[in-house]
């Protein structure tokens, strides 16, 4: 019961992060973003929230595995889950940023920095868990597509 308790927590949390992201997110798309110059390959607004849905799942079940080896591998464990809360406290930042300030410039900064704590999670996780690892490797894909995302939006609104 431990265990599935962990990866539920794990998955709440990824869950509550995308939805503090959100929250300042929404109300600057009919808005603000609306009025972006966006490229031929931007997707639609709607589709955003149920990606974001699967991949936090995903995510916190990857996470929730990892947690699940702290009485085996307690030392890599811990070194894994930090990297993996790093990347999740840079996932909410790039909304703020983004949405918030109004800043695709800095966006596209911090989502480099985003896109190599995820790698160093993948890394890490593979150490541990096989299974985990993978579950990131669609997170990593759409961050690398938001990356070339933003850093169009930046530079079509310069």
């Amino acid at each position: 019961m431990q265990k599935i308790l962990r990866i539920a927590t794990v998955i709440i949390t990824c869950l509550a992060v995308g939805y503090m992201g959100s929250l300042v997110t929404q109300d600057n798309i009919p808005t603000w973003f609306a009025g972006l110059k966006k490229p031929f390959f931007n997707p639609p607004s709607w589709l955003f929230a149920p990606v974001w849905t699967l991949l936090y799942i995903m995510m916190g079940y990857a996470g929730g595995r990892i947690w699940n080896k702290i009485d085996t591998q307690e030392a890599i464990v811990k070194k894994a889950f930090l990297f993996f809360l790093i990347q999740l406290a840079l996932n909410s930042l790039w909304s703020y940023l983004f949405f918030g300030l109004h800043n695709p410039m800095l966006a596209s900064i911090e989502i480099v920095v985003l896109w190599l704590m995820i790698y160093e999670t993948y890394i890490q996780f593979k150490k541990i868990d096989k299974v985990a690892a993978y579950l990131l490797i669609p997170y990593l894909a759409w961050v690398s597509f938001a990356a070339i995302l933003t850093f169009s939006i930046w530079y079509l609104n310069r």
